[in-house]
Parts: structure tokens; C-alpha cells; sequence
């Protein structure tokens, strides 16, 4: 990314800290923007009907978490929980919305980088579920 949208993207972080167990945010509720993982790990949580939660994928450092902020109606489709202390900068929407707004060329480097992520995410996300469906033989 080009240095201004690396120090917008600065002037709208702040730093979280999360415990070990302690939940990010919940599925259905309002996505108010994404994390990058400085350090410790998230578990992306599914929820299959009689199987209950279901982790997906474990995010570590370095990596985004959340993509709902982009889209309406900006709320959370997975759960997310620390699986031990982590620290995340996060990047809060109304601000990316307003300045994606007036710098397109932010929108396009934040969506492609995103959509990268999310096409993967999902495919892992797909594999996990199809596992858990998955009849059990005796």
C-alpha cells in the first residue's frame, strides 16, 4: 500500500488486548470494523445446528480478522475467541467507510486484500463444516 494509506490506516488503529477464552465478537453482532493480529491466536468459530460451535480456522500474527465491516449488513457471520492472550490493532468501519469513500484507490487495495483472505477463509471454512456433517460409521 502507498504511505497515506498506510498512515490513514494508522490514524483510525488502536490497540486491543484479549484474554485466553475471551470472545472478539459473536456471530450476528454489528461488525464495527477488523483486527490485525500482533501477537497470540484467534479461533474463527461456526455454529452447525445440533453440533454447536466448530472452530474453522486459527488466525495468528499477522493476520486480518473480519471482513464483515465491508459489507451490509455489517454484522459478524463467524464468532471469534482468543485461544490464549493476544494482543490486535483494531481499524474502526466508520472511519475506513469515509475514507474508502473519498480515496477509491484505499477501497480497491483494502477490498482486494480482503477478498483474498475471505476466498480462502471460506474454503476452509466450507472443508471444516462438510467434516463435521459428516455421518459417523460404527
Amino acid at each position: 500500500m502507498e504511505p497515506p494509506h498506510l498512515d490513514l490506516l494508522a490514524g483510525c488503529a488502536s490497540i486491543k488486548q484479549f484474554e485466553g477464552g475471551e470472545m472478539i465478537f459473536r456471530a450476528a453482532e454489528p461488525a464495527k470494523g477488523f483486527y490485525l493480529i500482533e501477537n497470540g491466536s484467534v479461533a474463527l468459530e461456526g455454529s452447525v445446528f445440533e453440533h454447536g460451535a466448530i472452530t474453522t480456522e486459527i488466525l495468528v500474527a499477522g493476520e486480518p480478522l473480519g471482513w464483515s465491516w465491508m459489507f451490509p449488513p455489517y454484522v459478524w457471520h463467524f464468532s471469534a475467541r482468543a485461544t490464549e492472550p493476544t494482543t490486535a490493532l483494531f481499524f474502526d468501519a466508520d472511519f475506513l467507510h469515509r475514507y474508502c469513500n473519498e480515496d477509491l484507490t484505499l477501497g480497491h487495495q483494502l477490498f482486494r486484500r480482503m477478498s483474498q483472505v475471505m476466498v480462502r477463509r471460506l474454503q476452509a471454512s466450507r472443508t471444516k463444516l462438510i467434516e463435521a456433517l459428516k455421518p459417523t460409521t460404527k
